[in-house]
């Protein structure tokens, strides 16, 4: 075919949703809804630290490939944390922002960056952001939480690979909580009975909304749970209430709130954005703290929710080794990096290769200590 025009996008608006869309598929944290959401309510933008240049390619005015691309002056919000990388370069009196990333800003969920209908063009979209992170003269390039084919490509095109660990519940076929736990060891089964039980001694109820029946009051709410949540662990909230509601009236068939209650009074809510498939726990926040209710509210009624609607896989977000203990296995995440600076890079890639061992050992590790029973 004859080579793509390429052009870098700083706002969304610019391009047709129904066109991103096309190449996005069903992810909907890679649809222009979602995207156009942290842009338009302030939170991924450069007054934060992230600056758009959505690299995409046209052909006689079609859109045949985009990538989620921006300049970023800090680290925060990526969840791959590369901040030694940073302090390095800080103590050898070089930059190491700005920088380029790849990603969903705040989201740790591995899926497609390089939307592109073919291989050739998946290639080219890659191989343009490389040229361009050169000609930006920016420290490094980095793509975050790549599915496996973006990851080939990467590595295809000499970056360097890293892993991480996550972990995700799988509907093994449970016909409902009691089979679920049924297949854990006694003493799993039982701590997770008495959390649920603590939740309902002190009088709270739990109900879950989904997108096309939550109302504006409810978002608001969970906005406010959220900012709370945040304000009282010293981190600034990451996500504000225009994000929320934005995402509530423009994908509501992706999101599910559940909210918890006690006299009659809202006191707590989790938010999930979710695919016929696949159930991703995002955030949540509570007005009162009582016992077990993080986990009734963020993993049990989710976990419910997956069995009643026979959906395969629940992630329930960034790391956590405490969620082993309720059900939840290792998952291998994966991050590509290329870095200008040669040394650097050399020694990057020699930290990464000991990395991986080290990770390689501690799935092995965490498998060995599967909540579930033996055989």
């Amino acid at each position: 075919m004859n080579t793509p025009t390429l052009k870098i996008i700083e706002d969304l608006a610019d391009i047709p949703a129904a066109d991103w869309d096309a190449l996005a598929g069903d992810d909907p944290f890679v649809s222009h809804a979602y995207l156009y959401a942290l842009q338009q309510s302030g939170c991924a933008t450069a007054q934060f630290g992230w600056l758009p240049q959505h690299l995409t390619l046209w052909q006689s005015n079609r859109l045949v490939g985009a990538m989620p691309l921006y300049v970023k002056m800090n680290s925060y919000g990526e969840h791959v944390f590369d901040f030694a990388w940073a302090d390095a370069y800080r103590q050898n009196g070089l930059r190491y922002y700005p920088k380029l990333v790849c990603t969903v800003p705040f989201t740790p969920v591995t899926g497609k960056r390089l939307l592109a209908a073919t291989a050739e063009v998946r290639a080219l979209l890659l191989g343009s952001a490389l040229q361009f992170a050169k000609e930006l003269g920016v420290s490094s390039l980095h793509g975050l939480f790549l599915d496996e084919e973006d990851a080939r490509e990467a590595q295809a095109q000499g970056m360097m690979l890293r892993q991480d660990v996550q972990f995700h519940w799988r509907n093994e076929g449970y016909k409902d909580f009691d089979d679920f736990l049924a297949a854990l060891s006694r003493e799993k089964r039982k701590r997770i009975k008495q959390e649920r039980r603590k939740v309902q001694e002190a009088d709270i109820t739990l109900q879950c909304v989904t997108g096309e029946n939550a109302t504006v009051e409810q978002w608001a709410f969970f906005a406010s749970c959220y900012a709370h949540t945040r304000q009282m662990h010293l981190s600034p909230p990451a996500l504000n209430e225009d994000f929320f509601q934005r995402i509530g009236a423009t994908m509501p068939q992706h999101t599910l709130l559940v909210i918890a209650s006690r006299a009659g009074r809202m006191i707590a809510s989790a938010l999930n954005i979710m695919t016929g498939d696949v159930l991703y726990g995002r955030s949540w926040g509570t007005f009162e703290f009582h016992s077990g209710l993080h986990f009734e509210a963020c993993y049990y009624w989710a976990i419910e929710f997956c069995i009643a609607h026979n959906i395969k896989i629940f992630e329930g977000g960034a790391q956590g080794e405490h969620k082993l203990a309720r059900g939840f296995l290792p998952v291998t995440t994966r991050s590509a990096h290329w870095l200008a600076h040669p040394q650097f890079a050399r020694a990057v890639e020699d930290y990464l290769q000991r990395e991986t061992g080290a990770i390689s050992g501690y799935v092995d590790e965490l498998n060995g200590r599967s909540p579930f029973k033996r055989g």
